[in-house]
Formats: C-alpha cells, structure tokens, sequence
C-alpha cells in the first residue's frame, strides 16, 4: 500500500513509500493480539507482594498455656494466625507474572496490529526530522502541522535520535520509539503511528526484527 510522505507542516512533499501488504494487510488475528497484550502488561507487574507466615513474624514460641485442663480451647504459641500480629495463611509471595510468548506468534500479533491501523488510516509518514537541539515547541508545531496533537502518538524512528527523543518526551501522550523496539501493546494502544521516512522505508528494503 502507498503512504504519501508529508513534511512538518504537514504538506505532501510528492513522495510516497511503499508498505508490504505481507505486513500492512494480512488477515489479523485477534486473539495473539490479546495473549501478547497481556504478555506486555503481566511483565510490567514487579510481583513483589509478601506477607510473613508465622514463621517469620516476632513473638514468642512459647505455648500459651498447657494443653489440657484450662476449659479453653488448645493454643500454641502468639504467632498463631489467629491472632492478631500471626502469621498470615497462604499469603502472596514475590513471583514474576510475564510468561512466554513464542517469536512467531509476537510477530504476527504486530502484523495484526499495524494491519488494523492501516486499514483505519492511522499511520502517516513524515520526512525525516532534524533537530539541531532539544526544543519542544518546535516537535509541537511538527505535530500540530500534521494533525495528531492532543492524539495518542507512536513515533516510530529508524535509530534512535537523542534530540528527537529530548524533544517529544514532555509531550503527553507521545511515545518516540525506534522501530525494532515497537511492540504490540504500543501500536494497539495508539491512535496514530507516526513513521518518519526513513523508518517507513526500512520495510522494503530489508526484513524487520521488531521486539515484542
């Protein structure tokens, strides 16, 4: 499919890039979008959630008192979980909540993904910016010229550029990423990807490796 490249006023500059169709316009499937949506989110939980058993809480280990002839119920120590200040039960404990996802099935879920925002005419391809320093206000004119200011915005570069970076991350809502660190989760969580030309070009011109 042909994008046409526009510059950062937003007007066409008379060229366009090509999208492999391999890519931009399969059948998508929606449930490897789901299982690598919840990979992403699962692996930004820290899961590390403790309580102490009775085991591990303070108190003494002496038992209350002796086990028969009191009228009262058998007791052991104050660390019971009864009590207040015990130990809890099969309490939570630290563990890692991200599972694996196979390469092939990561892969297609951003295939899936990309094909969904194309087919909605979400992706636009601007000429490659230079910033001589950091400036934000001028990243702001760039998005105001291309109409996806106040839109959540994937910025997708070829490598990665320190002043572009510099400039769009006080910008709420926009994401700057280089294109083999995409993932899933960003694309779906977008409502513009904004590729530069060199970013969008690398699709036809050598296989891409993105990160899941």
């Amino acid at each position: 499919m042909q994008i046409e490249v526009l510059n950062s006023k937003g007007e066409k500059t008379g060229r366009s890039v090509e999208l492999p169709e391999d890519i931009f316009n399969i059948e998508p499937n929606d449930h490897v979008i789901y299982l690598s949506v919840k990979q992403y989110l699962a692996a930004q939980r820290l899961g590390t959630h403790k309580t102490k058993t009775r085991a591990e809480v303070k108190g003494s280990s002496r038992k209350l008192h002796r086990q028969k002839g009191t009228g009262g119920s058998r007791k052991g120590n104050i660390r019971n979980p009864l009590y207040k200040g015990g130990g809890t039960v099969n309490g939570p404990l630290p563990h890692r909540y991200d599972f694996k996802l196979n390469r092939k099935v990561k892969d297609l879920a951003k295939m899936s993904a990309l094909t969904y925002k194309a087919r909605e005419s979400k992706i636009v391809v601007v000429e490659d910016l230079k910033l001589e320093k950091p400036n934000t206000k001028t990243f702001l004119g760039v998005l105001n010229g291309l109409n996806v200011a106040g839109k959540k915005v994937l910025m997708i570069n070829s490598d990665y550029d320190q002043n572009l970076y510099l400039s769009s991350r006080n910008v709420p809502r926009v994401k700057s990423s280089v294109l083999s660190d995409i993932n899933t989760y960003d694309i779906v969580n977008a409502n513009t990807l904004l590729f530069t030309e060199s970013a969008a070009k690398i699709f036809t011109e050598e296989p891409v490796e993105v990160a899941g």
